[in-house]
């Protein structure tokens, strides 16, 4: 590959974009971040194959997602950039790789916006029987469509008071969990440590259907990276973000694990059919906790269906800036790239019409598709950030606002993280079929930029 491909930093454009958001909604993003749709619902088939080790799982997994974010930390704090991970990538490794990068997390977010929508409209319409579930979700699209259509801080304004609420309502989980584990919750009898005393109910397989399940649950903490480049200091905004990461993950995921299978036997049919969350909250006998509980999960929903959109907007213009896409997709009004905004949102829409009319065949096939896709994606950042490293100490030292951790020892060891777990993907028959469909579109994409990257260099 000519050196002329990997030392010429791509452009991003990001110029045009607005620079609405505040110090204050990229800290809550990235707070409402880890707290999403997939720990709320997601974490219950976890628990149920995992049991009590459920916990250890997620710190592993916790433990792997640390080390990615500080990676990222570091390169999109000497290089802000909508594109995030993928300008990284075409910096690092070439055009190709950025284009594979970017496009395959499109795909997976646009899908993600339907998944959340359909989400979304079951617990309203269950709420409300009768109603169809395809009109909350249209309703929800032309909201979020709306929203993102509108300056940025109308985003970075939605996304604050959502994360807030789910700040608010998973902290107040914890408290009540822990008052009601030391005995001190009025009307609640301890458990002590009876629910704990087979950890492994399952062996050591279970807990890799746990580990695997915990894995795909920190999806989405990469937004707050993308946002950084609307914000009014990108530089001191990621720095900031990427510091608190750890703490976040080891309150919100390990410690509300830790206190939900203390709290409630592991093998209750509850846990999977209500949710880890209200399951609990339902044990304590908190009068009306049980749907409070559904709200919060409403709002986790819509906020991933927000911070989705914009997401893959973002991505979609950084693409098209760097001549990785349609022009049409990079046209910015009022600071907002409104065609992409609309292309993801349609997108989006087509997926969840795909859920109603080809359920057993295109839809689970695009499930299929993007099931790894954060996998490849981290790949990507590991690679970037090893080739990026060794660039700026030489070069422009001074942008190392943030470190990585030891390196290249960490760097390496998180690699060979990302390779056990496509191994124990490999050894499940229930993600054995994602792991080979994600890989066939991240190679048909790869070659697809490879083509286009030397018929560029022809010219």
């Amino acid at each position: 590959m000519p050196s002329s491909t990997t030392e010429t930093p791509p452009t991003t454009g990001d110029a045009s974009l607005s620079h609405g958001l505040k110090q204050r909604h990229l800290s809550m993003i990235a707070l409402g971040g880890v707290i999403g749709a997939g720990l709320f619902v997601g974490s219950g088939a976890g628990i149920a194959a995992a049991g009590p080790s459920i916990v250890i799982a997620y710190a592993l997994s916790g433990l792997l997602v640390m080390l990615v974010m500080r990676m990222l930390g570091e390169m999109s704090a000497a290089y802000p950039s909508s594109g995030s991970f993928s300008a990284h990538a075409e910096r690092a490794i070439g055009p190709w790789a950025g284009f594979t990068a970017g496009w395959s997390f499109w795909v997976l977010l646009c899908t993600a916006v339907g998944l959340e929508g359909i989400g979304a409209a079951k617990i309203v319409s269950g709420w409300l029987p009768g109603t169809p579930e395809w009109a909350w979700v249209a309703l929800f699209m032309v909201v979020f469509c709306g929203t993102n259509l509108a300056a940025v801080k109308n985003f970075g304004e939605f996304e604050f008071w959502f994360a807030a609420l789910k700040v608010g309502a998973i902290t107040l989980f914890l408290v009540l969990g822990a008052l009601a584990i030391a005995g001190v919750l009025p009307g609640t009898d301890s458990p002590g440590t009876s629910h704990l005393s087979d950890f492994l109910p399952n062996g050591g397989e279970g807990l890799v259907v746990g580990l695997l399940a915990s894995v795909f649950a920190y999806g989405g903490l990469e937004t707050v990276t993308i946002a950084a480049a609307e914000s009014q200091d990108p530089v001191r905004g990621v720095a900031r973000a990427v510091r608190t990461a750890m703490w976040r993950i080891a309150l919100f995921y390990i410690g509300s694990m830790a206190v939900i299978v203390t709290l409630v036997p592991w093998d209750s049919a509850e846990v999977v059919e209500k949710g880890p969350y209200v399951a609990t909250l339902d044990t304590l006998d908190i009068p009306g906790a049980g749907q409070l509980m559904n709200v919060v999960v409403l709002v986790a929903l819509l906020s991933a269906m927000n911070a989705n959109i914009y997401g893959a907007s973002r991505i979609a213009y950084s693409l098209v800036e760097r001549g990785q896409g349609p022009k049409a997709l990079g046209r910015v009004s009022g600071g907002v790239p409104r065609i992409a905004v609309l292309a993801s949102s349609v997108f989006g829409f087509v997926c969840v019409l795909l859920s109603y009319w080809r359920p057993n065949d295109v839809f689970s096939w695009l499930l299929n598709m993007i099931g790894a896709v954060i996998l490849v994606v981290w790949i990507f950042i590991a690679v970037s950030q090893l080739r990026l490293r060794r660039r700026l100490e030489r070069e422009t030292p001074e942008k190392l606002v943030v470190r990585m951790w030891v390196f290249p020892w960490l760097t390496w060891l998180a690699l060979a993280g990302m390779a056990a777990v496509f191994v124990l993907m490999a050894r499940e028959p229930g993600t054995r079929v994602q792991l080979y469909s994600t890989g066939g579109m991240t190679l048909a994409l790869a070659a697809v930029g490879y083509a286009w990257q030397k018929a560029r260099e022809r010219r």
